[in-house]
């Protein structure tokens, strides 16, 4: 029965100010071509409403917006112009309205799309300056007779909507072969964290994708220019290269940013980010673990929110180490060079068109470094590197690994670090506003920022030193002794006093800016300390950790209280995008409302979880949980391969653990205090609790001890023999290796998150806030950042956050503590279900964890917190800002 449109009545479809809302809301113009189309098509009342975009070769058409059509088909379905009604509308630039399509001579259906079951069409030119940009079509399922006022109609909402399309279709004007945007894409990491285009990657070739770990750039390599333009036609990928090229482009030049909005003096002076290591992703392995995944982290929210930060690293020629078990569960240590042409780097080019190469004079020779550039979205990393001709034998290498060699070899890897990291920014054209020394490696950057603040104004030492420490942010992330770098005053002013001399002080005045007691000459000179003391604004990581933190330096500070010493905290974040499951990220989009990815840092954007089906929630769980023991089973057996384990061995890794078992997780630096054999303090009832057949429970292990330490592979050791206890072998699997593609796999399936650090050792921890954001639950002692977050119902505590002075009764009583929750709380809550297999009270704390802390420690709100009351207020960025009379 052909229907009419008989009941719209207003003069307009859109208005411009509902056009500028949308815009708003969507930020890109993607995601605003999405908002017009429902918005189209709840007004015009039809169940179709598509916006196609012509392509830069004028000859096609490309899906990029649909309310009703399928989503997947966005960016894929590409149509040339002399096919179908669609086509046909571009042909003419004119509307073409059929009542019923399968009797038009134009009608062709696009079966992938799903529009076969719909009838009536009418489609209307995009024209923007009198240029073609594409179609806007609504359709219904139903014959229906369009009028020359809907028609009209029509037309005027498109002319309303032509320019949100003109400027996605300006990002394509000069439009590049398949591969040539592929590789843009590949350069930029922002790829790392858009699942778009992940897996348009992946299905280049999905073996090998894996095979490279994950690595654009090296899979790029491998295939042909020829073979790749093949496959992306065989595939259809064409429409999917150039969606994810214009969102990568809209990404990089929008300039309505948060950070545009509330740190625009960071713009013509940025932050300068200093780290030893920055874990962005497992193809690019420069990081060891937390301190570098937390960097990453960092300069992918400030990418996101647009903050003008330039990070500052090295590049170490063979990363961290690949570890491996031997027979014995003992840890060995593998180094392999990385290739350069296989990373997304290019060198870094100075004021005068070449490449940046900095040198530092020391008493025995420079040391001279190269500037590899990284894009990491909107923001630069730039990483220093040693291997250059001119530099001493010991030097070529000096940047080859991370963490390794004596004290020499550090004082000169942080004398890179941060002097050549200071120097290659000015080498750039770059004078940073702000200095932000991620923990004390890099704390030379400030002398040699007073230094050139001396020659640049002609200031003397006492001057400029009172001068720099006003840009200076330090942020201290350990309360271990181990983690603060201590030199002997012999290397100090070996590697230091050429620079004194330009400062014109004395080499024991330098000294004292490294010693809590500048008095004391036999002390070492401590990078913390200079960090602490050459920093107007200093801070912990977590609340608690600002407590330890200011009774452990109060000392620097005679005559203060311990509550008025100069350090706070600001708890770390996580980037949600690196480590939210694509399931995850779907399920909420469908929940959250438009736009949530931009406003993780919002209490609100997670109050709708709540609303969450319950089934819907643990489904999307128990598929994660599977996806986890389907990469752990194919880890195991690999493992086992390569000792030449027997077949029967490797039989039985491949069926190692059950869905149906509570999975706890345990992922970390297997350094001794943070106590990873706590679980193992009472072994048979370790061993009745995991083979409890109505209620098991499965453990899976993760972790490098540093090659140093001993005591910390003895306790691998243990755990790893497990996996070769009978009692005990498909409950307990220990993965080597452990990285962050390792890491991604655990936090996004595990059940429960396990972490028991001996308090109040732990600074903060990251892991467990990427739990949270895929629904797991933690299991934690009252530590960092659980300390602050632990409510009684949003996970699980192991003891009560009091401590004792003797280290046996601390362990034994967290132990048993540990035990206490996982039998009387953890394990009953999991298996308790109801009717229809569902365990409500369980999902009921899921929905809790993430709603109450899924804002609370993103990096999104991390960044936001120093930009607001570091950065801004460091650069001279504040409008308002009182002393207090003493």
């Amino acid at each position: 029965m052909t229907q009419s449109y008989e009941t719209t009545e207003p003069s307009h479809v859109l208005t411009m100010e509902e056009i500028t809302n949308l815009t708003e809301e969507g930020g890109k113009p993607a995601d605003t071509l999405m908002n017009v189309v429902a918005l189209i098509a709840t007004r015009f009342r039809t169940d179709v409403c598509s916006a196609y975009l012509l392509e830069p070769d004028r000859s096609n058409l490309v899906l990029a917006a649909t309310l009703g059509l399928h989503p997947r088909c966005i960016g894929t379905l590409r149509m040339p112009i002399d096919e179908g009604l669609t086509g046909l509308v571009a042909e003419l630039v004119l509307p073409v309205a059929v009542e019923d399509v399968t009797n038009h001579p134009r009608f062709k259906y696009f079966k992938e799309s799903g529009e076969e079951v719909y009838h009536s069409f009418l489609g209307v030119p995009l024209i923007d300056r009198g240029i073609l940009q594409g179609v806007l079509v609504v359709q219904t399922k139903d014959p229906r007779e369009f009028r020359e006022r809907e028609i009209r109609m029509l037309a005027e909402a498109a002319n309303q909507v032509a320019p949100v399309v003109s400027e996605a279709r300006t990002l394509d004007r000069f439009i590049a072969p398949a591969q040539e945007r592929l590789w843009s894409v590949a350069h930029n990491l922002s790829w790392c964290w858009d699942y778009d285009c992940i897996s348009l990657f992946r299905d280049l070739n999905p073996t090998r994708w894996w095979q490279l770990n994950q690595n654009p750039i090296a899979l790029l390599n491998e295939i042909p220019l020829g073979e790749l333009e093949r496959r992306a036609t065989e595939l259809g990928l064409h429409s999917r290269i150039n969606y994810v090229y214009r969102r990568q482009q809209e990404y990089l030049k929008a300039d309505r940013t948060w950070g545009s909005m509330n740190a625009g003096v960071l713009r013509p002076r940025p932050v300068a980010y200093f780290s030893a290591e920055f874990g962005l992703h497992e193809s690019l392995p420069i990081y060891s673990g937390g301190l570098g995944v937390l960097a990453g982290d960092h300069i992918k929210s400030a990418s996101d929110l647009g903050i003008p930060l330039i990070g500052i690293g090295l590049f170490y020629g063979q990363g961290y180490f690949r570890q491996y078990l031997d027979q014995k569960g003992w840890q060995r240590e593998e180094y392999l060079r990385t290739d350069v042409d296989q990373l997304p780097m290019e060198l870094a080019i100075g004021k005068k068109g070449e490449p940046v190469v900095v040198e530092i004079q020391t008493r025995g020779g420079s040391i001279r470094a190269k500037v590899w550039r990284v894009q990491v979205g909107r923001c630069t990393l730039l990483l220093l590197d040693s291997n250059v001709q001119g530099n001493a034998p010991e030097d070529l290498d000096l940047t080859s690994r991370l963490y390794g060699g004596d004290g020499r070899t550090r004082i000169r890897q942080e004398l890179l670090l941060g002097i050549g990291g200071y120097r290659a920014l000015k080498a750039m054209g770059i004078s940073p506003g702000v200095l932000h020394l991620n923990e004390g490696h890099s704390g030379f950057a400030v002398l040699e920022a007073i230094r050139d603040r001396m020659h640049e104004e002609g200031l003397d030492f006492d001057t400029a030193a009172h001068e720099i420490p006003r840009e200076v942010i330090f942020t201290t992330h350990t309360p271990v002794p181990a983690g603060h770098d201590r030199f002997h005053s012999d290397l100090i002013e070996e590697h230091l006093g050429p620079l004194r001399e330009q400062l014109g002080i004395s080499h024991e005045r330098l000294m004292g800016f490294g010693r809590e007691h500048p008095n004391d000459l036999h002390e070492p000179f401590c990078m913390t300390v200079l960090g602490l003391l050459l920093s107007r604004r200093s801070n912990a990581v977590s609340s608690l950790h600002g407590e330890v933190s200011r009774a452990m330096w109060k000392g620097l500070y005679p005559g203060k209280p311990e509550d008025a010493v100069p350090i706070g905290h600001i708890t770390n974040g996580v980037h949600v995008p690196s480590w939210l499951a694509p399931q995850m990220s779907r399920l909420y989009d469908r929940h959250l409302g438009v736009g949530w990815q931009g406003k993780t840092s919002w209490l609100r954007t997670w109050e709708p979880i709540e609303n969450l089906d319950d089934g819907e929630l643990w489904e999307t769980h128990l598929s994660l949980k599977a996806q986890l023991i389907d990469f752990v089973r194919r880890r195991a057996r690999e493992q086992a391969e390569r000792r030449g384990e027997p077949e029967e061995t490797l039989h039985r890794l491949s069926k190692v653990l059950s869905p149906d078992a509570l999975t706890i997780g345990f992922a970390r630096r297997f350094a001794t205090y943070k106590r990873a054999n706590l679980i193992l303090a009472d072994i048979h009832r370790l061993a009745s609790m995991v083979n409890d057949p109505k209620r098991p429970v499965q453990f899976l292990f993760a972790g490098k001890a540093h090659p140093h330490d001993e005591p910390g592979k003895m306790v691998l050791q243990q755990i790893a023999e497990l996996m070769r206890d009978s009692k005990f072998g498909d409950k307990f699997v220990f993965i080597e290796n452990y990285d962050i593609n390792v890491g991604r796999y655990l936090v996004q399936g595990v059940d429960v998150w396990l972490n028991n650090p001996r308090r109040p050792l732990e600074a903060s921890g990251t892991s467990g806030q990427k739990v949270v954001l895929n629904g797991g639950l933690n299991l934690s002692v009252l530590d960092g950042w659980w300390a602050e977050a632990y409510d009684g119902l949003n996970g699980f505590a192991i003891g009560n956050g009091r401590t004792h002075s003797n280290m046996d009764v601390h362990d034994s009583r967290d132990g048993e503590d540990l035990y206490r929750v996982l039998h009387e709380e953890v394990i009953p809550l999991y298996y308790q279900r109801d009717k229809d297999g569902l365990p409500r009270g369980w999902i009921t704390r899921m929905k809790r964890t993430i709603r109450t802390l899924g804002w609370r420690f993103s990096a999104d709100r991390m960044v936001m917190d120093y930009t607001r009351n570091c950065y801004v207020p460091a650069a001279g960025g504040t409008s308002s800002e009182m002393k207090l009379h003493s």
